[in-house]
């Protein structure tokens, strides 16, 4: 039973800096209803270069904001292959994707694997004294707490999902973040009262980015280690989490909860894998266990309306009888 509350409490605090990666495709996906495939490559891109700058001897708090800006740059290429050269979203994703994976290898200088085992990052400075490993620069407070790395994730992927929320509920409420929102609801109507929609969208693909870059460089810091690989399917676990986290709070209609829904499946989500992987299964099948949890999280919706459906014509038919 111990194990499987420590395996749980990894999952949580693993799932929780997804989610900020979770948040960032919410912007796209369900704001502009653009399938943005800029993310897998962009997670990478946060993770890899968070990493190398970490060795490089950079503080963590700045490789991270580094990062974040590479993330930034990277949506900024699919925007503009999108708005200025009228390339399909999905399509101008795809190239900008195919990129990065170039061009995250030579950041890491042609090695696929970046390993920060004796780097000090900015989660390993909330590990404590009895914790997984020991940070001398840790507060006294912190060392006496003793918090292991998994929850030393979950308590700092906690704070910044939080900030981060309070943010984005900010940025959206005013006439910029609402002029984007309104993009993704009616292009037409926005483009008519003068707005720039290619602006936006340029905007949101940036943003989107910066937090997929963001979560990359967090998971490579609690990790550890910075792979070009570790973004490989992140789109397809960032639409899981959206969707279960609708499914889960879908009488929420407030923006603010609407944004933490995200960050909740991705908790969710992960939560489900550990204790898959802790029945036993085959590591090796996680893949297919991802796609079936992505499949049955999109279905969900969409069976709960057709039995809502047919319910409420069954109702109206005794009525009329």
């Amino acid at each position: 039973m111990l194990t499987l509350l420590t395996s749980m409490l990894g999952a949580a605090g693993q799932g929780i800096l997804w989610g900020i990666m979770a948040l960032g495709v919410y912007i796209t996906y369900k704001l502009l209803d653009i399938a943005d495939l800029t993310v897998d490559g962009s997670f990478a891109l946060g993770g890899c270069t968070c990493a190398v700058l970490i060795l490089a001897g950079v503080n963590p708090v700045i490789a991270t904001i580094l990062a974040v800006g590479a993330g930034l740059l990277a949506g900024l290429v699919t925007g503009l292959l999108h708005t200025v050269f009228n390339i399909p979203a999905i399509l101008a994703g795809i190239l900008t994707q195919i990129s990065l994976w170039s061009i995250n290898l030579r950041i890491q200088g042609g090695k696929s694997n970046v390993p920060l085992l004796n780097d000090e990052t900015i989660i390993s400075k909330f590990v404590g004294r009895s914790g997984q490993a020991t940070v001398e620069t840790a507060s006294p407070l912190i060392q006496r707490l003793g918090l292991t790395q998994s929850q030393a994730s979950l308590v700092v992927g906690v704070v910044i999902v939080v900030i981060l929320i309070l943010i984005m509920y900010w940025f959206f409420g005013t006439e910029i973040g609402s002029a984007l929102r309104a993009t993704g609801n009616n292009e037409a109507m926005i483009r008519a009262l003068g707005v720039n929609t290619n602006s936006t969208k340029l905007l949101a693909l940036m943003l989107s980015n910066g937090l997929v870059a963001m979560s990359g460089a967090f998971v490579a810091q609690m990790q550890k280690y910075a792979d070009i690989g570790m973004g490989q399917g992140a789109i397809v676990i960032a639409l899981a989490a959206i969707i279960i986290g609708e499914v889960l709070m879908k009488r929420c209609v407030n923006f603010g909860l609407k944004l933490a829904s995200a960050a909740v499946g991705a908790v969710i989500y992960f939560i489900i894998r550990a204790f898959v992987l802790y029945l036993g299964l085959n590591a090796n099948d996680m893949k297919l266990i991802s796609a079936i949890i992505v499949a049955l999280a999109l279905s969900i919706p969409t069976v709960s309306q057709k039995l809502a459906d047919k319910k409420a014509y069954r109702e109206g038919d005794d009525k009329n009888a």
